[in-house]
């Protein structure tokens, strides 16, 4: 699996994901869209998913073809990132899904654990951790930390839109972590909000 940062430009993305940002985009219209960047979003970050060999009888012959070497996990990181659930599972239906809970502290912008579910064969797993928004990028390190402490056999990260601070603390945090973000904005305002960003991804998805 390789490391780095891979920002993903596919134009139906990108078109999905202006609608997500238009401040007058309904809180129906932007759950449609974020479930769709998702979905897309799978295509990449399981471009290099190991495989193994697997033998079916088609109407006219036996053709060995391939099956996931290991079972996937999703690991939304809570709130927001369990909006981008129900798209990747369109795509990856036998997945199992864990959760992990982070709140920011609005005084330090520092994230504080709340909450971590996981299944239990997360230790034989390759895992995708997701969030809308990678901003300070210090809630995605501390969720993929409390992560390694059930040692998966691969992480990748993967977000809506992110900056170069989220990216610069991710990255250093954890080299070994691919990161899969749709756009890479200019950075964050004095209250550590992406900008130009979509707002708060949560508060837009939930409607609050």
């Amino acid at each position: 699996m390789s490391s780095g940062i891979h920002v993903v430009t596919h134009p139906l993305i990108q078109i999905k994901l202006t609608r997500m940002r238009a401040a007058d985009t309904s809180t129906v219209e932007f759950r449609a869209r974020l479930s769709e960047v998702a979905e897309l979003m799978v295509f990449e970050a399981t471009r290099d998913i190991q495989t193994r060999p697997e033998m079916v009888r088609t109407p006219i012959t036996d053709h060995e073809g391939a099956t996931l070497a290991r079972p996937i996990v999703v690991v939304p990181i809570l709130r927001a990132g369990l909006g981008m659930v129900d798209g990747m599972l369109h795509l990856l239906p036998d997945a199992s899904v864990g959760h992990i809970g982070m709140f920011r502290d609005e005084e330090s912008h520092r994230p504080q654990s709340y909450y971590c579910k996981l299944p239990p064969h997360t230790h034989e797993s390759d895992v995708l951790v997701v969030d809308p928004m990678l901003a300070t990028g210090h809630s995605a390190t501390a969720a993929i930390t409390q992560l390694k402490e059930h040692h998966p056999q691969s992480i990748r990260f993967v977000c809506c839109l992110s900056c170069p601070e989220g990216l610069k603390q991710l990255s250093e945090a954890h080299p070994d972590v691919p990161i899969f973000t749709a756009a890479v904005d200019k950075g964050l305002n004095e209250k550590a909000y992406i900008v130009p960003g979509l707002g708060d991804a949560g508060d837009r998805y939930f409607g609050t």
